[in-house]
């Protein structure tokens, strides 16, 4: 365990309880809501490729159920613990009460670099993890989804163990799955266009216009490569990106369709013709009017924050602004759209795949489009309204909306016994 991911988990719970003093809950309820309902660790031995044995460490945490079945991502990652597991689950907890859909939130999470596996041993890793938790699973208990390091094929591999172990096909008992198998058309994508959508919103609530506005992102992966097409495509122009391999810079803006071929090429944005390199560290310094940290958490600290160079910062990440930098971000003018509020376009998405499961009937993408864009649009301008309401900062009135949702489902539900 490290103080960084206890820190995580300090960090949501202490949101929740200023929440819930904004909003006048009893502590009772407040602690209730806190604590999550299950932590389940487990063991997971794999026979590598060679034909030895070795055993990794794995959670899924269910936070939440008031409000539906638990929801959240799996993510494969070397530095992941259980408290940044339940962190993220909170975080869950949260988002889906924002968008206001029936979810509650859970995650998972295993010790493991993917990069360091075959093929073969991360499908055996993924079916024995699936195994170990299946008891938790099912459409109206907990439905996973793709996180940091795990995608579509992941997913598959989660359904076809869990329908193999029930001796029958379940679809609705993961999201992010590939179309073939019941997935949804227009959940690739799903996060970045929310993102997009909540940075057009605030750019209009605060009166400045988002064409020719200058961006910079940080990460290139499933959420910030699209961003970078989709900004771009509005008239935005991309000024710098960065990933785990390095960071680049022009001030002219960066054509996405070749840094989509290098990135292709190489592996990372870092040595591309096109910008110049620069320090990782100075890319939230520079000059702009929009920044979306889109990578892991913790990467606004209270440092970044003092030398911020943007006007809007749009969480495509989780968690990425530590709460030591929320009150410097604050000070100097700077709006923050939060996690819970900005990265929920993929929950919905996945919310849709799970209707679609339970309904057996596939959805047009046209449907799709429309309602991801109503349902994004409805949690806008729910926690702007909120914020005006409470006169606090958009991630307090975010939190508290969302508490307030939960606060309701657990109150009108009661205790058992």
């Amino acid at each position: 365990m490290t103080d960084e991911r206890a820190d995580s988990w300090d960090a949501i719970s202490a949101r929740i309880e200023d929440a819930a003093s904004l909003l006048g809950l009893e502590d009772g309820l407040t602690q209730i809501i806190v604590k999550p309902e299950r932590i389940l660790e487990v063991a997971i031995p794999i026979r590598r490729d060679d034909g030895h044995l070795e055993i990794f460490t794995g959670w899924r945490v269910q936070h939440s159920t008031a409000r539906g079945p638990g929801k959240g991502g799996i993510r494969f990652h070397p530095d992941v613990d259980v408290h940044e597991v339940m962190a993220l689950a909170a975080d869950m907890t949260i988002k889906c009460a924002v968008v206001d859909i029936p979810f509650g939130g859970a995650k998972g999470g295993v010790v493991v670099d993917p990069a360091s596996l075959s093929e073969a041993e991360l499908e055996r890793l993924t079916r024995r993890y699936a195994f170990d938790i299946a008891s938790l699973l099912g459409p109206d208990r907990d439905v996973p989804a793709p996180d940091v390091n795990t995608d579509a094929r992941v997913m598959s591999w989660i359904m076809d163990t869990v329908s193999m172990m029930r001796g029958n096909v379940t679809p609705g008992v993961v999201t992010g799955k590939p179309i073939a198998i019941g997935g949804i058309a227009g959940h690739v994508g799903a996060t970045s266009s929310g993102v997009v959508l909540c940075s057009q919103a605030t750019f209009r609530e605060l009166g400045m216009p988002i064409t020719g506005s200058r961006a910079v992102i940080q990460g290139y992966g499933k959420v910030g490569a699209p961003l970078v097409f989709l900004l771009s495509s509005l008239g935005v122009r991309v000024v710098a990106v960065a990933d785990v391999g390095g960071a680049i810079h022009n001030p002219g803006g960066i054509d996405p369709a070749a840094l989509g071929d290098h990135f292709a090429r190489s592996g990372t944005v870092a040595g591309f013709a096109n910008a110049e390199e620069i320090d990782p560290a100075s890319l939230f310094s520079l000059e702009c009017e929009l920044a979306v940290p889109a990578a892991l958490a913790g990467s606004v600290t209270a440092e970044v924050a003092s030398s911020f160079g943007g006007k809007v910062l749009v969480e495509a990440a989780n968690g990425p602004t530590t709460p030591e930098a929320d009150p410097i971000l604050e000070e100097r003018g700077v709006t923050v759209v939060p996690d819970v509020l900005a990265n929920a376009g993929g929950v919905v998405a996945s919310y849709f795949e799970w209707a679609q499961a339970r309904q057996g009937y596939a959805w047009e993408s046209s449907v799709f489009s429309t309602r991801h864009r109503e349902t994004m649009e409805r949690a806008f301008d729910a926690t702007w309204q909120k914020s005006t309401a409470l006169k606090v900062p958009l991630r307090r009135a975010a939190v508290a909306l969302g508490l307030d949702r939960v606060a309701e489902a657990t109150r009108l539900r009661g205790l058992f016994p």
